[in-house]
């Protein structure tokens, strides 16, 4: 069997969706791509082995042997995510997009109307719910191995800061960034996030705080049970992309990204972990999950899976950082409206 994939936009994150496409290729995956660049779009399509169409109108009527494609992967700039979910959804066509679902929570509620009243299906790139330490994690943590949760640690530090001209379109870093721990956490738990404490800081570039923005920020988060969550992110972590979860239970803890790829070092004399490389970016942090992410698309798709991340749950994590954002702004906590 054939499936058909129409991949929108050929930036940094759709080449990578792109590879990973067209390594499906011996499992049927068939793979078409355009770009608003058509002239990249054919060079892309020329250096992976794939068909490149002329348009984005062309990709979505013009799939080798006549009519739409099977499904389609929209990575392109958040202001167009909304327009192409809906004209997709009321082509009847499966979509993946990249978070978030519209530039604004409230952009994205016509956007769930709609897809919800067509019937459509919708996949959202949080990545981390597809990465193998997360899904190890929820699994122990949903047979009990770990007891209760006390205490739960979120950390996203990126070796060096996006370019300004991107945080000052991004909505802030707890949109930009910490929306993927909000979403975790309350995937990893089944609880939602009700209130969220929050403060940043600016000590690195001027200009990121001169766009609206800080480049360090922690949130305290409340789940529905009580639970307490700090969520920490930081855009200036030199020793290396750093990305880990930790779950402290009343009979055990885990630590999701703990490594021998971990971006610091013990103090303790003669400790020699870890012993590897710090990942440099998120695309090293996460490949595998990413070539996961595409390989469930598919499978998506073909009707022989759930939905791994479907557009309702992203977007209740993007009012958690909603929350967090307006926390920031104002000095004080922030109940999470839904």
């Amino acid at each position: 069997m054939t499936t058909t994939v129409g991949l929108i936009g050929v930036g940094r994150i759709g080449v990578m969706h792109a590879r990973h496409l067209q390594a499906l290729a011996d499992d049927g995956v068939e793979l078409v791509i355009a770009d608003v660049d058509a002239a990249r779009a054919r060079q892309v399509a020329a250096d992976i082995g794939c068909r490149a169409a002329p348009d984005v109108d062309a990709l979505f009527t013009g799939a080798p042997g006549g009519g739409s494609p099977d499904g389609v992967v929209i990575a392109v700039g958040t202001a167009a995510h909304a327009p192409l979910i809906l004209r997709a959804a009321e082509a009847g066509i499966p979509a993946f997009c990249e978070k978030p679902v519209a530039e604004s929570t409230e952009a994205a509620l016509p956007v769930l109307e709609a897809v919800s009243r067509l019937g459509s299906t919708v996949q959202i790139g949080l990545q981390r719910r597809l990465d193998p330490g997360c899904l190890a994690a929820k699994e122990a943590l949903d047979r009990g191995d770990l007891g209760w949760l006390h205490t739960i640690r979120a950390i996203t530090a990126d070796m060096t800061p996006p370019p300004v001209e991107f945080l000052a379109t991004s909505g802030g870093l707890f949109r930009d960034c910490s929306v993927h721990d909000f979403d975790i956490l309350q995937w990893m738990t089944g609880q939602r996030i009700v209130e969220v404490c929050a403060r940043g800081s600016n000590n690195g570039d001027p200009a990121i705080g001169q766009v609206g923005d800080v480049d360090t920020a922690v949130a305290l988060a409340e789940l529905e049970d009580g639970t307490v969550a700090t969520v920490s992110a930081t855009r200036y972590n030199g020793a290396g992309h750093d990305v880990r979860l930790e779950l402290q239970g009343s009979a055990g803890t885990l630590q999701v990204g703990l490594d021998d790829s971990y971006a610091g070092r013990s103090a303790e004399p003669g400790v020699r972990f870890p012993a590897g490389t710090p990942h440099r970016t998120f695309h090293e942090r996460f490949a595998e999950a990413y070539r996961a992410e595409m390989r469930a698309f598919v499978e998506l798709i073909r009707g022989e899976r759930e939905n791994p991340c479907p557009p309702e749950e992203a977007v209740d994590a993007s009012r958690v950082a909603d929350a967090a954002q307006e926390s920031l702004e104002t000095g004080r906590a922030v109940r999470v409206r839904r």
